[in-house]
């Protein structure tokens, strides 16, 4: 895992996306994964639009080759999404700094992940606002402003909601 965080502390510094930050991992166990997630503010593209194609550039320059929807960093396969609206904007902005294997890396709040599986809404996202709520100790009432702002229900402790 510390290689693959200096790789993507390196792409950060070099500007190939403007912010990153990583979720559930460090929360609760994963729900159904094999992958990293990594979030990304990008760069528009000359034409106004969002396109991965810099950072599987950036990382083809340094070796590593993209396999489906991955990137397979230092033997750990990344999934870079970008974010598509203001919750993962609001998200990626207000990130907190941690240390992992003595790198620094960002990590979405816990609360703005359980919004973010909330907005999702997929089985494996229902799943997981569950687990967040009851294992994560969120703090509740920053996570009700985050619902009220995004216009999205407030789970409760079970991760159960209604729309």
């Amino acid at each position: 895992m510390k290689a693959t965080l200096a790789i993507l502390n390196d792409l950060d510094a070099h500007g190939i996306f403007r912010r990153y930050a990583m979720g559930a991992m460090f929360y609760v166990e994963p729900v159904a994964t094999y992958d990293l997630d990594v979030f990304v503010i990008l760069p528009l593209s000359r034409g106004g639009l969002l396109t991965l194609t810099p950072i599987y550039d950036a990382l083809r320059e340094r070796g590593y080759q993209p396999r489906d929807e991955h990137v397979i960093i230092e033997g750990i396969p990344v999934q870079f999404l970008p974010a598509y609206n203001p919750l993962l904007e609001e998200a990626l902005e207000e990130a907190r700094t941690v240390h992992v294997e003595e790198v620094s890396t960002r990590v979405l709040r816990i609360e703005h992940l359980i919004c973010v599986s909330v907005a999702t809404g997929r089985a494996k996202d229902r799943e997981r606002t569950r687990l967040l709520m009851e294992d994560g100790h969120p703090d509740v009432n920053f996570l009700a402003k985050i619902c009220t702002r995004h216009h999205l229900p407030l789970p409760a402790k079970n991760g159960e909601f209604s729309l």
